[in-house]
């Protein structure tokens, strides 16, 4: 069930002992949860998450119990940067549990701020090499999945199999799509623990550096290649080669040799999700939105006459 701004502050102050709102604002989520920021009457912030079911009540207890597992590495600075701590949690009445964190300081990432060389963008491929070095047991032991490289590329292959069925991916870019997927040379990687959904709204920077990462419900053991595409493709280039050189620098074992080359078609895939999402939904608006999204991608790789 979805709830009220004044509900998810009730929550809030079951929640934490002492707590008592004085202030409260909706946040979006993209999710299955309803979020808020609480304001207390000592100033404090707090972010509250409630559940709208009992799938997305299990994927949060399993989030919260990941977060809790990390902070023995944020405290000792293996994480430079904050992930949520929970604070308390607030029994809901149809079952399932609301969370309350302190808010971590900080604002989106601004891409278009990024410049090569020290800074910013070498501190965001530190924070991404970070998270990558944890041991995939932390993962495993919250029940989230994990999978290896062979089993996530042929997971990738089933999507666009999926997608072909629809007839709606163009054909070139079908051949496309298929032979990099079944280059079994360019999957060769080590698995490793990835944020899973990772994106500007949830790296947040101050002062130059990244004081927090956000939303964890898609953290799993997979290709690294995920936490790293969606730079690629909207940083400036010198400024994602900042990114990249300071990312291999602090990776202890890196010899992948087809990261960027993965990091690239992980962007293009997502054309793939967006329109079997839509498929799923019912939606036609996103499926159309998908297939011209596909089409752009189709004439920039493929210019007339060639």
């Amino acid at each position: 069930m979805q709830r009220s701004d004044l509900a998810l502050a009730a929550l809030a102050t079951a929640a934490v002992p002492g707590l008592r709102a004085v202030e409260v604002a909706a946040v979006a989520s993209d999710g299955d949860d309803d979020v808020a920021l609480v304001v207390d009457d000592e100033r404090r912030r707090w972010m509250v998450r409630s559940p709208r079911d009992t799938v997305a009540g299990a994927s949060l207890e399993a989030e919260m119990a990941l977060l809790r597992s990390f902070d023995a590495y944020v405290g000792t600075g293996r994480l430079p940067f904050a992930v949520p701590a929970p604070a308390g949690f607030a029994q809901l009445d149809e079952g399932g549990r609301a969370v309350v964190y302190p808010e971590i300081p900080g604002h989106p990432l601004p891409l278009e701020q990024l410049r090569p060389g020290p800074g910013l963008a070498r501190a965001v491929g530190q924070a991404i090499a970070a998270l990558h070095e944890l041991p995939s047991s932390l993962v495993e032991d919250a029940g989230l999945p994990s999978y290896t490289a062979d089993d996530y590329r042929r997971r990738r292959l089933a999507e666009l199999d999926e997608a072909a069925a629809t007839g709606r991916v163009p054909v070139r870019l079908l051949r496309r799509w298929e032979a990099s997927l079944e280059d079994v040379a360019v999957w060769r990687y080590r698995p490793v623990v990835t944020h899973g959904d990772l994106g500007a709204d949830h790296v947040l920077v101050a002062q130059q550096t990244v004081n927090g990462i956000v939303d964890w419900s898609s953290c799993q053991v997979a290709d690294p290649a995920d936490d790293l595409a969606w730079l690629l493709v909207a940083d400036p280039e010198d400024a994602a080669e900042s990114v990249l050189e300071a990312y291999r620098q602090a990776r202890t074992e890196l010899s992948d040799t087809h990261l960027v080359d993965r990091a690239h078609l992980v962007s293009e895939l997502a054309l793939v999700r967006w329109l079997l999402h839509g498929v799923h939904q019912g939606d036609e608006q996103i499926q159309a939105d998908a297939v011209e999204m596909m089409l752009d991608l189709d004439d920039t790789l493929h210019p007339a006459g060639e």
